[in-house]
């Protein structure tokens, strides 16, 4: 079953036996500014944005987190709210990685809120148990990679990015590669493998006076 929607994104929904269909339609994402760029990463200023999040626990699984949080997300977007609200498709699907030192890493799995629901967004159903977050303006680093998001290859990203990071601020100590927590940016541009768009998203604010 095929569900075309006016998106840029492409997301495979396992759960409901459904693909959303990129149909080259502009969609909202959160607004930036870059401050900084280096030829394998850039900083960026992001202004104040809304979000719904799905908190996924027990799974070491990036994948399966991402596609557990975005079936919870997909619903509430068509219609799974108090308002019976369609809300149109945002991007990037942002999969937030925090690593804990007693049991496997919790995943935030979000969707960027369009400009019109920012203050008051539909409320989602209870049985979804998704939350509203809010973020102040702050300071990320980006590294940007194609191909598939795996288990296996994201993990690699992160950790050149960490890298670099160390470099370009004179190895502050405060960013730890083994403790960090950090996130999966996905804007799938193409079906095919090189067309695929991700992004290493690590909040810097604190750590640099680039933002």
């Amino acid at each position: 079953m095929e569900r075309p929607l006016s998106i840029l994104i492409v997301m495979c929904c396992y759960l409901y036996s459904c693909k959303l269909v990129l149909s080259g339609q502009a969609i909202e994402s959160p607004q930036y500014k870059v401050v900084h760029s280096e030829s394998d990463f850039e900083l960026r200023q992001y202004r104040e944005s809304s979000w719904m999040s799905a908190l996924v626990r027990e799974t070491t699984s990036f994948e399966k987190a991402t596609k557990d949080g975005f079936h919870r997300l997909y619903q509430y977007i068509h219609g799974a709210n108090l308002n019976t609200s369609e809300i149109t498709m945002t991007a990037p699907v942002l999969t937030s990685i925090v690593p804990s030192v007693h049991g496997p890493a919790e995943y935030y799995v979000r969707l960027y809120l369009p400009a019109k629901y920012e203050r008051t967004p539909p409320q989602p159903s209870s049985d979804l148990n998704l939350q509203f977050d809010k973020w102040r303006s702050h300071c990320i680093a980006v590294r940007k990679f194609t191909g598939f998001a795996k288990d296996d290859h994201f993990h690699k990203e992160f950790e050149t990015l960490v890298n670099s990071l160390n470099k370009h601020l004179n190895g502050k100590p405060a960013i730890l590669e083994d403790k960090s927590s950090y996130a999966i940016a996905q804007y799938n541009a193409s079906y095919h493998l090189s067309g695929r768009l991700n992004e290493v998203w690590m909040d810097l604010s604190g750590f640099t006076s680039d933002c």
